[in-house]
C-alpha cells in the first residue's frame, strides 16, 4: 500500500468511446500496447496512475493490478497509483488493459456525470521520469460484448445486477496475444482539469484487501421449476423527471400493462413484487387493493382464463427510490406475454410491457416544504385509479388520453435472475451427493451438479459466515446453460430470507468447455444459491470462492473473558466491523454498501478498539462537507445523489471529528475541519426559534422505534444533540488552538440546554417528552431514547438526572424501549457514565445472545426478538450484517479491559477494568501511533485481584485498581519511524 501524489504534470487525456457520453450500465474495454525500452537502466519503479468514471479494473500483461477509484464527488475525483515495474517486460511488447464500468445512473455512492478513463504509466530511473504510456487517441476500445446492460438495478443504493454471456467473453483480452484489430479508436474527450473532473486528488486510503474464501459445505439440493414468465420493470426511470442526475425518491401515478396469450383455458397465477401497487386488472376481472392477496412484500392474484389474449394492467404510485418492479406469471399451459402496442421503437428492441403515464410525478427532497405536492399526489392517486379502472382493452388504453408508450428492452425484460428465486411452481428436496459436496473441499476432482429431466438444479453453498467481496468461479459445461448465482444472508431449515430490495444475483450463460469468471461487482452474503437451468448433462464446478475485500486494517484488537458468550459477541462485532470497512465505512455489505454518516461515528469507535484504523476514519470525516453544494446541513449519506438530511447524523459527524482529532492528537486536522463544522452549525442555528429550540423540517431520526420524532417540529433528542454538537465544536476550537472561534458555540449550547429544560420537561411524567408538533401540540409519547440522550449529553442535572438514571434499569410503564443495537450504543455510553457495567453485560448477553442463538456470525441491524415480523417468525431483521450494531467491540475493550485514552493521541492511558460478574478477562487494544496495550486481569470474590499490563514505554499509564490488587507492568521499546 502506498498513498502517492502525482507531482509532475499529467500528459494523459481523458478518453471514452461510442456515441453516448453517459450510457446506462455500459462496461467498456480499453487497451494499448507499448515496447518497454531495454535500456531503461536501473528501473526504480513504474507507476500506473489511473482513474475512471465510474469504476475500473486495470491489467498489465494480463495481471490485474487494481480496482478503483474510491468513491468521490465528481469535482474531486480520486486517482490511484499502482506500482507495476515488476510486471514490465524489457525489450518486449507490453499491454495495458482496462475495464471501465460506467453506471449511467446516480445512486447513494455515485453522482452521475459522463464516462471517462484517464491513465498514465511513468517509469522512474534515478532522477529521471519517463512516460511510457498515456491515454489518448492511440488507445483502442470496444463495448464488453459479453455483459448485458439490460439488467435490473441491484438496489437503489447501488448500481446494477450482473448478466454475463460466456459465449461472447474473451478471457484473454488483457494479454498481448489477443488481437484488438476489430476495436475502435478511443475518443479523446478532454485534458486533465476538464469538467466535471476539475480536480484530480490522490487516493487517500490504502488499497483494499483481496483474500480468497472458499465455501465450507453444500447445504441442500432441490429440483426446481420457476414460473414460466418472470421479469422486471424499471419504474423509477420510466416515471421520473428530469433524469438520472439525482437519486431522490419520487412519488407518481402511473401504470404498466402487457398482453397474456394463452394456448388453452387455464388458471393463471400472477405474483407481484411492486412497491406502491394499486389496482390490478387481469382479463375481465378488476382487483381493488383490498381484494389482493398480500404476503408482504409479495402480492398474488389468480384467475381462470379462456384461451386467447388477456390484458394484465396494474397501477403503481410509489414512493419509489430506484428498486425495480417485478412480475411473475405462471399457468398449467403454455403462456406468453406480448406488448399491447405493435411498435419497434425506432428500431430499438422493445419489451412486452407498455407504460401508461405518469399522470403525476415529483421528486422528494426530505428537508423542504412539499406538503402541497404530497396532498396533490394523494388526490391524483384516487383520480388516476378511477380513470384506469374501466380500461379493459388495448383500445381503451389508447383512447384514455394518457401517454401509452412501449418500454424498451433495456428497462424491462424477462432476463431477470432475481424473481425466479422465489417465483417457483415446484421445489423438491434431495439429499446432497458426495460428488457435489466436492465443491466445498480443496479437491482436484470437480463438483458434479446433478441433472433433472423435468426441472432445474438448485443447491446452496455455505461460506461459513458472512463475507463481502467479489464472486469467482471456474466450471466446465456445454454451451448455453444458464447458471444463476444468488447471495443471501440468512436461512433456517427450509426457510430462505430472500433479499427483497436487493437483486443480489449474477446470471452467467456458459460457453462450451472449461471457463473461469471473476465478477467485478461487490456483494455481501453468507450463502450462495446456485441454480443450473436447462442442462442436459452435469456441469462440473472446479472452483468457487469469494474474494473478501475490505480496508486493510490488521486484526490487532483482541478480547477474551471467562464468559464464552461475551467472547462470541465480541468476535461477531469485530467481524461485522471488518465487513463494513470498505473505501469508507458502510452500513452493510449487502443491501446498501452506503456511507451513512451517523452510523460511522459508532463504527469508528469500534474500529479503534478492534483494528486501530485511522486513514479510513479521516477519509470519511473529510468526505462529509463535500455535500455542501447540495445542502449546508450536510448529507446523511455521502457522496450521494440523494439529497437527504438527518440532523442527528450531521451532529454525530461533528462529535466524530472531535473524537478523531483527540484520538490521533492531530491538531492540524482539528484546525482544518473547524470551519466546516462552524459552517453547518450556522445553517442549523438559522432553524432555532425564538425559544432557543431547533424547530425544523428534516428526517428527524434517532432510532427505528415507535417514538414521536416527526419530520417537522421541535424534536427533543435532536435539540439535545445540537447542544452536544455545539459543545464539541467549542472543544475542537480549543484543541486546534483557536478557542475564540468556539465562543459562540459554547454560549449557544448553554441557551439551548436551558430551553430544553424549560420547554421540553414534563413534571407530570418526570421525563422529557419526545417532541412538540407544529402548532404547539405537545407529544404524549415518552421514550427511553430521549431520556438516554439527555443523560448522555448532560442536559439534565440534579434531581432530574437522578430520576432518569433510575430509568436506565427500570423502564417506566408506557415508555418506548430501546429499539435497535444502534441506540444501544448510546445506552451503553450512558450506563458507563455511572459505571453500571453489570447491566450492560446482561443486556449484551440477552440481545446479542439472541443473535448467536440464531446462528449469527455478524451483528444484525435490529434486535430480532423485539422487531421480528410477527407474520413470519424467521424474518428476524432485514440486514444480518450492520456495523452500527457492533457496540460490544468497543465497550468490552474500553470498560471491561478498561483501556481508555486520557490525553490526545493516547499519550496517557487509563487502565480501569470493570469486572462485573466475570472472573477474568484479557485482550489487546491498538494504539493510533502504532503498537498496542495488552491487559489481563483476574478477579476473586467480586474484586479484581491481579492485573498484568504490557504497554509501550512512551505511553504514560494511569492505573486505577484497588490497593490490594497485584499489578505487573511490562514496557516495550518502540522502533524508530520508517
Amino acid at each position: 500500500m502506498s498513498i502517492i501524489e502525482k507531482i509532475t504534470p499529467w500528459k494523459a487525456n481523458w478518453i471514452w468511446g461510442g456515441s453516448e457520453e453517459s450510457p446506462r450500465n455500459e462496461w467498456r474495454w480499453f487497451r494499448t500496447s507499448f515496447v518497454c525500452p531495454q535500456d531503461l537502466g536501473q528501473l526504480e519503479k513504474a507507476i500506473l496512475w489511473i482513474t475512471a468514471d465510474s469504476r475500473y479494473e486495470a491489467y498489465v500483461n494480463g495481471k490485474r493490478v487494481g480496482r478503483g477509484p474510491v468513491r468521490y464527488f465528481p469535482t474531486d475525483i480520486r486517482y490511484d497509483a499502482h506500482e507495476v515495474g515488476h510486471l514490465l517486460r524489457r525489450g518486449e511488447i507490453n499491454m495495458i488493459a482496462v475495464q471501465v464500468m460506467h453506471f449511467g445512473i446516480s445512486n447513494f455512492q455515485y453522482l452521475r456525470e459522463r464516462g471517462g478513463l484517464l491513465a498514465q504509466l511513468d517509469a522512474f530511473v534515478g532522477d529521471n521520469e519517463v512516460t511510457l504510456v498515456q491515454t489518448g487517441a492511440d488507445w483502442r476500445t470496444i463495448v464488453h460484448a459479453g455483459q448485458d446492460p439490460a439488467i435490473s438495478r441491484m438496489s437503489c443504493q447501488t448500481a446494477f445486477a450482473e448478466r454475463i454471456d460466456g459465449r461472447k467473453l474473451a478471457e484473454d483480452w488483457t494479454s498481448t496475444a489477443y488481437s484488438d484489430a476489430g476495436w475502435q479508436q478511443a475518443l479523446v474527450i478532454g485534458p486533465v482539469g476538464m469538467e466535471p473532473w476539475v480536480r484530480l486528488v490522490p487516493r487517500d486510503i490504502p488499497y483494499l484487501t483481496e483474500e480468497p474464501v472458499l465455501p465450507t459445505r453444500v447445504i441442500s439440493v432441490n429440483r426446481v421449476v420457476p414460473y414460466q414468465l418472470t421479469g422486471f420493470i424499471d419504474a423509477y426511470h420510466l416515471m421520473k423527471a428530469p433524469g438520472e442526475e439525482n437519486a431522490n425518491h419520487i412519488r407518481f401515478c402511473g401504470a404498466f400493462a402487457t398482453i397474456l396469450r394463452l394456448r388453452e383455458e387455464a388458471e393463471v397465477k400472477v405474483m407481484f413484487h411492486v412497491g406502491g401497487l394499486g389496482i390490478v386488472r387481469l382479463g375481465e376481472r378488476l382487483y381493488m387493493e383490498a381484494e389482493l392477496e398480500v404476503e408482504p412484500p409479495l402480492t398474488h392474484i389468480r384467475a381462470t382464463l379462456p384461451a386467447g389474449d388477456h390484458l394484465l394492467l396494474y397501477t403503481v404510485n410509489g414512493p419509489e427510490h430506484g428498486h425495480s418492479n417485478r412480475v411473475g406469471i405462471d399457468a398449467d399451459t403454455e403462456i406468453a406475454w406480448i406488448s399491447p402496442l405493435v411498435s419497434e421503437g425506432n428500431g430499438e428492441r422493445m419489451s412486452p410491457f407498455v407504460c401508461i403515464g405518469p399522470s403525476f410525478t415529483y421528486s422528494c427532497i426530505d428537508y423542504t416544504d412539499q406538503d402541497e405536492l404530497l396532498a396533490s399526489w394523494e388526490v391524483e392517486k384516487v383520480r388516476f385509479a378511477d380513470r384506469i379502472a374501466p380500461l379493459a382493452s388495448v383500445e381503451d388504453l389508447q383512447a384514455s388520453g394518457y401517454l401509452v408508450a412501449p418500454i424498451p428492452h433495456s428497462l424491462a425484460n424477462g432476463e431477470d435472475a432475481f424473481m425466479p428465486q422465489f417465483a417457483k411452481r415446484e421445489s423438491e428436496a434431495f439429499s446432497v451427493p458426495s460428488s457435489l459436496q466436492r465443491i466445498a473441499v480443496a479437491s482436484t476432482d470437480p463438483g458434479v451438479v446433478p441433472v433433472f429431466e423435468n426441472g432445474d438444479t438448485e443447491f446452496i453453498l455455505d461460506f461459513g459466515k458472512e463475507w463481502s467481496g467479489f464472486l469467482e468461479f471456474e466450471l466446465e459445461a456445454e454451451a448455453g446453460i444458464t447458471i444463476d448465482w444468488y447471495g443471501i444472508e440468512y436461512r433456517k431449515d427450509a426457510y430462505v430470507q430472500h433479499t427483497f430490495g436487493l437483486d443480489n444475483t449474477l446470471r452467467y450463460v456458459t460457453r462450451e468447455g472449461n471457463q473461469r469468471y471473476a465478477s467485478p461487482i461487490r456483494r455481501g452474503f453468507r450463502y450462495v444459491i446456485v441454480t443450473v437451468r436447462g442442462a442436459k448433462k452435469p456441469v462440473l464446478i472446479r472452483d468457487v470462492r469469494v474474494v473478501q475485500s475490505n480496508y486493510p486494517a490488521p486484526e490487532i484488537g483482541a478480547f477474551r473473558s471467562s464468559d464464552y458468550k461475551l467472547n462470541q459477541i465480541w468476535d461477531i462485532s469485530k467481524h461485522t466491523t471488518k465487513l463494513c470497512m470498505e473505501d469508507t465505512f458502510v452500513d452493510c455489505p449487502a443491501y446498501e454498501q452506503a456511507f451513512w454518516v451517523g452510523d460511522s461515528r459508532n463504527e469508528a469507535l469500534v474500529n479503534y478498539y478492534t483494528f486501530g484504523g485511522t486513514e479510513i476514519v479521516e477519509r470519511c470525516l473529510r468526505l462529509v462537507p463535500g455535500s455542501e453544494f447540495q445542502t449546508p446541513l450536510y448529507g446523511d449519506q455521502v457522496p450521494s445523489a440523494w439529497t437527504s438530511v438527518i440532523p442527528n447524523w450531521t451532529f454525530f459527524w461533528i462529535v466524530a471529528c472531535r473524537e478523531y482529532a483527540e484520538h490521533t492528537g492531530n491538531r492540524a486536522f482539528a484546525a482544518d475541519m473547524l470551519p466546516k463544522m462552524l459552517l453547518t452549525l450556522e445553517a442549523y442555528l438559522e432553524c432555532v426559534n425564538a425559544d432557543d429550540l431547533l424547530d425544523m423540517k428534516g428526517w428527524n431520526l434517532l432510532d427505528w422505534a415507535p417514538m414521536d420524532q416527526p419530520n417537522d417540529g421541535i424534536v427533543t433528542h435532536q435539540n439535545v444533540m445540537l447542544v452536544k454538537a455545539l459543545e464539541e465544536t467549542a472543544a475542537m476550537a480549543a484543541f486546534a488552538g483557536l478557542p475564540e472561534q468556539g465562543t459562540v458555540c459554547a454560549e449557544f449550547a448553554v441557551r439551548v440546554k436551558a430551553a430544553i429544560n424549560r420547554h421540553l420537561w414534563s413534571e407530570e411524567r418526570g421525563a422529557y417528552l419526545d417532541c412538540i408538533h407544529p402548532g404547539g401540540r405537545r407529544s404524549t409519547i415518552f421514550s427511553m431514547q430521549t431520556q438516554v440522550m439527555a443523560l448522555l449529553v448532560g442536559v439534565t442535572e440534579g434531581e432530574r438526572a437522578a430520576r432518569l438514571n433510575a430509568y436506565l434499569t427500570a423502564t417506566p410503564d408506557g415508555f418506548v424501549p430501546i429499539g435497535s443495537p444502534f441506540m444501544s450504543f448510546f445506552y451503553y455510553e450512558t450506563l458507563m457514565k455511572s459505571g453500571n457495567v453489570q447491566w450492560m453485560l446482561d443486556d449484551m448477553r440477552e440481545n446479542f445472545g439472541f443473535m448467536l442463538d440464531n446462528e449469527a456470525t455478524t451483528c444484525w441491524e435490529m434486535y430480532g426478538h423485539t422487531t421480528m415480523n410477527r407474520a413470519n417468525e424467521n424474518d428476524l431483521t432485514r440486514s444480518h450484517c450492520h456495523a452500527w450494531s457492533a457496540a460490544p467491540g468497543y465497550f468490552l475493550g474500553a470498560y471491561v479491559l478498561g483501556v481508555r485514552p486520557a490525553a490526545p493521541g493516547w499519550a496517557k492511558v487509563i487502565i480501569e477494568p470493570m469486572i462485573g460478574d466475570l472472573s477474568w478477562a484479557s485482550g489487546t487494544v491498538p494504539l493510533p501511533q502504532g503498537g498496542s496495550i495488552d491487559v489481563a486481569w483476574k478477579a476473586e470474590k467480586g474484586e479484581i485481584a491481579s492485573l498484568v499490563i504490557t504497554a509501550p514505554a512512551s505511553v504514560e499509564l494511569d492505573i486505577r485498581v484497588p490497593a490490594a490488587c497485584s499489578v505487573a507492568v511490562s514496557r516495550v521499546r518502540e522502533l524508530p519511524a520508517v
